[in-house]
């Protein structure tokens, strides 16, 4: 379970999110607003990217101030630009580089990012170059490289925007297939359709959270205003 319980963030004077309380059990859960809205801000205190200035983020009961390494090993993060996750030569030592901390042998951690790989749409690339890959296979990348850790929580912070459409529908299918309770920060408002829950923000506040539907229709009528 996340809990946000009281949530307020302000850099330097502006207000960024204020009195946010939300409790999230649900296993795909989407957030939309303008951009400036704060839901990216929301999206990365999940795992501490972000600390509240009030107010308190708990993740099953941890806090992320206080505990973020555990933490960060219960949630995954991907980012809008997979090239700011991607940091080693190939697509197979990049995944296998999430795992360098799990205790498995070099080898061990090589099978288990061909395994991933070739799970989510990259078999036989191991050995391709990573900046070599296309803008579609680099969020691929991106996400390997958190499942293969398997967190329990998955956060995307705009994941699609920088794909085509071919590459969108692509990730979405992969995550609509996983066993992991789903957070994602999108504009791309198809991509919630058959979400369990759509959050609405606007200038730092909540202000629908609903069935999908509902929820976008809210949205909608604030950006014809």
């Amino acid at each position: 379970m996340i809990t946000f319980e009281g949530v307020g963030h302000r850099y330097e004077e502006r207000v960024v999110l204020e009195e946010v309380d939300l409790a999230l059990p649900e296993r795909r859960i989407g957030f939309v607003g303008a951009n400036g809205s704060g839901k990216s801000t929301l999206a990365r205190m999940v795992n501490g990217l972000v600390l509240p200035s009030e107010g308190q983020v708990l993740v099953d009961g941890l806090d992320p101030a206080e505990k973020g390494p555990a933490v960060r090993r219960r949630v995954g993060f991907v980012f809008t630009n997979p090239d700011s996750q991607i940091v080693m030569p190939t697509a197979g030592e990049d995944v296998a580089f999430s795992l360098r901390r799990s205790g498995l042998s070099r080898s061990e951690r090589a099978r288990r990012a061909a395994e991933v790989l070739a799970a989510h749409g990259l078999e036989g690339y191991a050995d391709h170059p990573a900046h070599q890959l296309s803008g579609g296979q680099k969020q691929l990348l991106a996400l390997c490289g958190m499942l293969a850790l398997d967190p329990d929580v998955l956060v995307c912070d705009e994941p699609t925007t920088l794909l085509d459409l071919r590459n969108t529908r692509r990730f979405a299918e992969i995550v609509a297939g996983l066993r992991q309770q789903v957070l994602l920060v999108t504009h791309d408002l198809d991509l919630l359709a058959d979400f369990d829950r759509v959050v609405v923000l606007d200038e730092g506040r909540v202000v629908a959270d609903d069935e999908p539907e509902p929820a976008i229709r809210h949205y909608r009528k604030l950006c014809d205003t």
